[in-house]
């Protein structure tokens, strides 16, 4: 079923939850997000935004994941993450995504209110929550480069204050140490610069770049604002390491269906267990 309105969004921000963002790329990806999110019983948001639009096209998808979501037994919601332009913007919100991230990071502060603005704008027609990000986070979203463990520009508590207010969006990405990507060593936040951010804006935050993050540094993030946590790294890596060991017995055969099922079903392992971390009370492991 599909996840509407941003419910979801506030009640874990309320109970030191999060909700999990995964990214997916291809039928397998979407299948492999669906299934975690049946077999936890629990919400989750499918990523099929503008990064892997260029693999799988976007109308191709787009439709992928709206489908998956509507038939599944489980809430989950569709999502396009880091988006620059407001053609595909509005193009994802007539198609029924139920949210959507404008990313005006690379903009002067100023401009990126105006762009955040007009994609707020277009949202409400379509009873879409926004996502914006204020803060600029290294590494590649799609590749696992050895991102310097250190954000670029980290977000100030008074900008959010005052990009929230003049926004009117509904979740707000932050830069608070995370990164896009794996890292060489530990990744470790600025709690006390999340903790501000979070008493200085009324919105739920997002976490992007959690692959690889601790799991005390997780939880030191649920429990200042964080409920909503982007991961995509982790997914992929599961993916990759799967479809290597299944390649060997599918070879002989030319069996591609075998090797896309182990790296859906990797997807899915790997979905469920960020999904059972993005608990105050679950132990160990990286999300």
């Amino acid at each position: 079923m599909l996840l509407h309105g941003t419910d979801a969004l506030k009640k874990a921000a309320a109970s030191g939850h999060a909700l999990p963002g995964f990214v997916a790329y291809n039928l397998e990806t979407v299948q492999g997000i669906t299934a975690a999110a049946e077999a936890a019983g629990r919400p989750v948001v499918i990523q099929a935004g503008s990064s892997p639009f260029k693999h799988a096209g976007r109308e191709a998808l787009m439709r992928l994941a709206l489908d998956a979501a509507a038939r599944s037994t489980a809430p989950v919601g569709v999502h396009l993450d880091h988006s620059r332009d407001l053609d595909e913007i509005t193009a994802c919100l007539e198609a029924g995504y139920t949210s959507v991230m404008v990313d005006g990071s690379h903009l002067a502060f100023a401009e990126n209110i105006a762009l955040t603005q007009e994609a707020v704008r277009r949202a409400r027609g379509h009873g879409a929550w926004v996502e914006a990000e204020l803060g600029a986070l290294p590494g590649d979203e799609d590749v696992s480069t050895d991102a310097a463990a250190q954000a670029a520009a980290m977000t100030d508590p008074r900008q959010a204050a005052a990009f929230v207010s003049a926004t009117g969006v509904d979740a707000l990405a932050v830069a608070v140490g995370n990164v896009h990507g794996f890292t060489r060593h530990p990744v470790r936040l600025d709690l006390e610069r999340l903790a501000a951010i979070h008493e200085a804006v009324p919105v739920p935050l997002v976490l992007h770049g959690a692959s690889g993050l601790p799991v005390d540094e997780l939880h030191g993030a649920l429990a200042r604002g964080v409920a909503k946590v982007n991961v995509n790294a982790e997914l992929r890596r599961a993916c990759l390491e799967a479809t290597r060991l299944a390649l060997p017995s599918a070879l002989p055969g030319s069996d591609v269906v075998s090797l896309w099922a182990a790296g859906r079903d990797a997807v899915r392992d790997a979905a469920l267990d960020v999904i059972s971390r993005l608990s105050p009370h679950a132990d160990g492991g990286n999300a």
